[in-house]
């Protein structure tokens, strides 16, 4: 087998394809190969931090690159630093073991590390209620929303919430991904049978991003006949997606029907204070100290990701850190740069902004967008305004009916779904949302 400096550096080039430079340069630059101790590969980095953040990150990659020089060597991050107290012996994911958990729920998306705010409450309370009674209450719980708002933190929270309630039952949890690559394993080895007492003998499904079996007409066949299998034994169903049931075009009907027979509960972007306490949490859980003006200038430019979020701060966090710096409102700024693309960067919206563009692309007045008129010609560009206001901005469904003539929160609901509806059917018009929203976004 290679020296330790030779497969780290192997470890690192393969790594580095995958990344970004400014990732390389702040996460891996800094780590240090130390030797080969009882199957482990070393590596020293600068601190705790930096530890934790890699062993969350990349432990699973970087292992999985490692069986190609040995197929029991491991990592092990650690750092050395006296103020620490952290050695080889004692690393993040030691400390955080938890026996009775299944290898494959992440014991951080708990519902104690999950900051409920208005645009959550419900899909948080349905899931919190799953717990106490599955497969009697909400069955199945369809939970829906954009990239990074907490679906997979609240599937795998009810994943670990009833293994501590129930510890005899069965509970499975996958993507829609992992499903269907299981699938095709089972099959090409002429295993459907074990494949389907493996889905079909369980107590809790839970599947994460089900929009991925879309046009794959075997896995849709395949998993609606574990759902009936499970429904019809009162077993306990919660399914994630981007997108509302009805709004799945491209799924067969009666799967998009059978996922309404139970709860469906939307996750909607947070509001500034949630976003503000989202952070706050998250840097108790990583011990890291950050001003409050600096984490509400990041909450405040980055609106729709959690994980975007998140990550920018961390980011800010370990670069101040390595570097010994203060973190101050400036530094963010000019970090955030250097990390994160301007269109991640959010511009404060505001309804009569979104209303100005639309109005400009439709050639109509702002009166006419809150007039009584219910012509196609006003009527359809009212609703793309309204679409835009509800993605765009913090504003509720009531706030943005009365902003546009005093209409009621149904109006609005039905105005989105139509134009979602639209965007999956017609390309053209997808196209032409993408350059209304790019406009009101850029300030043009």
């Amino acid at each position: 087998m290679e020296n330790y400096e030779t497969i780290w550096k192997k470890i690192v080039n393969n790594l580095r394809l995958e990344i970004t430079d400014e990732t390389y340069k702040l996460w891996l630059e800094p780590a240090q190969a130390t030797g080969i101790e009882e199957k482990n590969l070393l590596v020293k980095l600068p601190n705790k931090f930096f530890v934790r953040w890699l062993e969350e990150h990349y432990s699973e990659r970087v292992n999985n690159l490692l069986k190609e020089f040995d197929p029991d060597l491991k990592i092990r991050f650690y750092t050395d630093r006296k103020d620490e107290k952290t050695g080889l012996r004692e690393t993040s994911s030691d400390r955080n073991e938890t026996r009775f958990l299944p290898s494959e729920f992440n014991t951080k998306y708990t519902f104690e590390n999950f900051v409920v705010g208005q645009a959550n409450h419900f899909a948080y309370a349905a899931c919190m209620a799953i717990t106490k009674n599955p497969g009697r209450a909400y069955n199945p719980l369809f939970i829906y929303g954009g990239v990074g708002l907490g679906k997979t933190h609240l599937l795998n929270a009810v994943g670990i919430e009833i293994k501590k309630r129930f510890p005899s039952y069965n509970i499975i949890y996958v993507t829609s991904e992992k499903f269907t690559n299981d699938l095709i394993e089972y099959l090409k080895n002429n295993l459907m049978a074990e494949f389907r007492l493996k889905y079909r003998n369980v107590d809790i499904l839970l599947i994460d991003d089900i929009q991925f079996i879309a046009d794959k007409e075997m896995i849709q066949e395949e998993f609606f006949h574990t759902f009936n299998a499970l429904y019809d034994r009162r077993k306990q169903i919660v399914i994630t997606s981007d997108s509302s049931p009805k709004d799945l075009g491209s799924l067969e009907e009666r799967l998009r029907s059978r996922f309404q027979w139970g709860v469906v509960a939307d996750i909607q972007p947070p509001d500034l204070e949630t976003r503000v306490a989202i952070l706050k949490k998250k840097t108790e859980a990583e011990k890291i100290n950050i001003p409050d003006d600096v984490l509400y200038y990041i909450a405040s430019n980055i609106k729709s990701n959690i994980r975007t979020m998140e990550g920018a701060m961390l980011s800010i966090a370990a670069f101040a850190s390595l570097t010994e710096m203060r973190i101050t409102v400036d530094k963010a700024k000019e970090y955030l740069r250097t990390i994160i693309s301007p269109s991640e960067i959010e511009k404060d919206i505001t309804l009569e902004r979104v209303q100005d563009i639309v109005c400009r692309h439709f050639n109509l007045r702002p009166s006419d967008m809150k007039s009584k008129r219910r012509t196609e010609s006003i009527a359809f560009p009212r609703q793309v305004a309204m679409y835009l206001g509800r993605n765009l901005t913090n504003k509720s469904t009531i706030e943005i009916g009365s902003f546009f003539g005093g209409r009621d929160h149904s109006t609005v609901m039905y105005a989105c779904n139509r134009i979602k509806t639209k965007i999956l059917k017609d390309p053209y018009f997808l196209a032409m949302l993408n350059k209304i929203t790019n406009q009101i976004k850029e300030g043009e």
